[in-house]
């Protein structure tokens, strides 16, 4: 006669008790959500209040003084047809694009490279002064830069002191040419920012790549082109998007050297858009260029985020 025991089976003392998931995962709980209540209660007020706002002055008539400032009406796209058949628009944006090419995706992304390519060879002391000296220009106020360059592009600066000296003709270049002054004064502040990615780009590149290349003889302009610039692809990419991003919305310089004149050949959006809200008080007509200015941005990002390795957008 054969006995069957029953066998229990009991976790071991050691085993820790499951957690209870909660209804916002294991990591983040009901409790610890709502201690973060505050936070988004202040980004809501702060970021996410304004951004609402400014959309809805977008689509009315709000103004600083006159009949509009008391009695807002919504106009629907009105503000938008404006700026579109408006001669003075297209001129800002035009401005814009050449301002953002020369100043941004051309000068401060190509002399960032060369300057961080010169450190990496450099030695320490002519790599501390040179990048103390870039760095320097980066840092200053933008009141102070502004200043400094509308002194330096005068008609009687030092700019045309310096030509005047070598038998060189002198002209007012913020008259004769301010679009180049002001992408040039751009490039003269902002090019830090670049130097300091690419250098830290190039530092994680291993070293043993380019000594097998150099075996292989691969010279220099070779191993720039086959090593270097494919491996910092993604860091080309998120430079030429935040610099892109940055001068779109320079406002301070341009304003300070030029005014966005003579004739509005200076005059880019944020200065546009500046003088339709403040200077005429057309906060509705200022607002609704805000968000193309914004639009614009947002085509960008996208365009340079198409450049990224598809790893990268994980």
């Amino acid at each position: 006669m054969s006995t069957s025991v029953d066998t229990v089976t009991t976790p071991p003392p050691h085993a820790a008790p499951q957690r209870k998931q909660g209804p916002l995962g294991n990591r983040l709980t009901a409790r610890r959500g709502l201690l973060m209540v505050p936070a988004f209660v202040l980004i809501a007020i702060f970021m996410l209040g304004p951004i609402v706002y400014s959309i809805y002055l977008a689509f009315t008539n709000k103004a600083v003084r006159g009949e509009n400032a008391k009695s807002v009406e919504f106009v629907a796209l009105d503000n938008f047809i404006t700026a579109f058949s408006d001669d003075r628009f297209w001129n800002a944006v035009i401005l814009t694009l050449i301002f953002t090419l020369i100043s941004a995706v051309i000068g401060q992304n190509l002399l960032g490279m060369v300057l961080a390519l010169l450190m990496e060879k450099a030695n320490r002391i002519v790599t501390f002064i040179g990048t103390s000296v870039v760095i320097l220009a980066w840092i200053l106020p933008e009141v102070v830069a502004g200043y400094l360059l509308y002194t330096f592009f005068a008609d009687q600066g030092s700019l045309n002191t310096l030509l005047t000296s070598i038998g060189l003709p002198g002209q007012d270049w913020l008259f004769s040419a301010p679009i180049l002054a002001v992408s040039f004064a751009n490039i003269w502040r902002g090019t830090a920012f670049t130097m300091l990615i690419y250098s830290a780009a190039l530092t994680s590149i291993p070293k043993d790549v380019y000594e097998s290349a150099e075996i292989d003889g691969a010279g220099a302009f070779t191993r720039l082109m086959r090593i270097t610039i494919p491996l910092m692809r993604t860091a080309i990419a998120t430079n030429l998007m935040l610099i892109t991003l940055q001068t779109l919305s320079v406002f301070g310089l341009i304003f300070i050297m030029t005014g966005g004149g003579p004739s509005g050949r200076s005059q880019t959006l944020p200065l546009y858009m500046y003088e339709q809200a403040f200077s005429y008080g057309q906060l509705g007509y200022g607002t609704a260029i805000a968000l193309i200015l914004l639009a614009i941005g947002a085509i960008a990002s996208l365009i340079y985020l198409k450049l990224l390795p598809e790893e990268d957008k994980r």
